[in-house]
């Protein structure tokens, strides 16, 4: 609940922000004429609309679980991440269609001074949401979130390609305009790529590798477990859920009782995003051990 309330604050403000720079941006747009700066205004307006299904996912994720959804609503936001790329792929397209209008119709640009303000203030907009979003989703591991916030941070350096394209103007080269308005579009496309692919492992149960070690490691130095077999962790939404089958010793329900709640505790403490993890505990007797034991000397 209280990663979820996080992620909506940091939404919240970081919408604010990015409608803001839009608005001053699309100001600049109506006085100078300038495409550069159109399509990353269109940008940053669709980048702002991208925090509203990720608000509605986190409130969804609050929601208890169901006998419909047992394991809770949590893929919601991996869905919201989905409807980014759409979003952000429609702005691509859209930004550069302006783009190829303009280059074969060419018209004059005006208060080119303006289209560089706005470009600078722009890439500020941008970086300050990049700087929130990602420290957040970090922190409550949000890959959405996360994701959201390195897409901020690439859109800033397109402002930064509007002050390219107004300064080629400024030198004589009205068509610098348009051009970097098509390598804004491009550098759009490029930027999905990323996304897809973090969004995609999500929706296939993909892990980091290095938290399957953590577990792995938890699980090992727990006193009274021999090994650790069959460790599985996959997120949903940005909260953790997995399961393992531990070896133990041939001992008393009591024992082994008290063993799998140590193990509990202690990948609880490694994975403090996790929600819930079942350990399913297989005994190994005496007997068992004297025969590995002996395998190697049989052969």
């Amino acid at each position: 609940m209280e990663s979820s309330v996080q992620g909506v604050r940091a939404l919240k403000i970081s919408l604010f922000i990015l409608l803001g720079t839009t608005v001053l941006q699309f100001l600049v747009v109506l006085i100078s004429g300038s495409v550069a700066l159109l399509a990353d205004t269109i940008h940053n307006f669709s980048d702002a609309l991208t925090a509203v299904p990720l608000w509605i996912a986190f409130i969804l994720g609050r929601r208890a679980a169901t006998r419909r959804y047992t394991f809770g609503y949590g893929r919601a936001e991996d869905l919201a991440g989905l409807f980014i790329v759409a979003v952000v792929a429609l702005s691509a397209v859209v930004a550069a269609w302006q783009s190829m209008d303009r280059l074969f119709h060419p018209q004059p640009l005006h208060n080119l001074w303006w289209v560089l303000a706005a470009g600078v203030i722009g890439f500020a907009g941008n970086e300050a949401v990049a700087i929130y979003r990602i420290r957040v989703g970090r922190q409550i591991g949000s890959a959405a979130l996360v994701a959201d916030g390195v897409h901020a941070r690439i859109d800033g350096f397109t402002s930064l390609a509007v002050v390219l394209g107004a300064g080629g103007v400024m030198l004589g080269f009205p068509l610098a305009d348009p051009i970097v308005g098509l390598l804004i579009s491009a550098a759009i496309i490029a930027l999905l790529w990323g996304t897809v692919k973090s969004i995609g492992r999500r929706l296939m149960d993909g892990i980091e590798p290095e938290l399957v070690d953590r577990a792995e490691a938890a699980l090992a130095g727990t006193p009274g477990v021999l090994a650790v077999d069959n460790v599985q962790l996959r997120w949903v939404g940005h909260r953790l859920q997995g399961a393992a089958t531990v070896v133990v010793a041939d001992a008393a329900l009591s024992d082994v009782a008290g063993t799998i709640n140590a193990a509990e505790h202690r990948i609880g403490h490694a994975l403090p995003k996790l929600d819930h993890f079942a350990i399913r505990p297989t005994a190994v007797t005496e007997a068992t051990n004297h025969l590995g034991a002996a395998q190697p000397h049989a052969h």
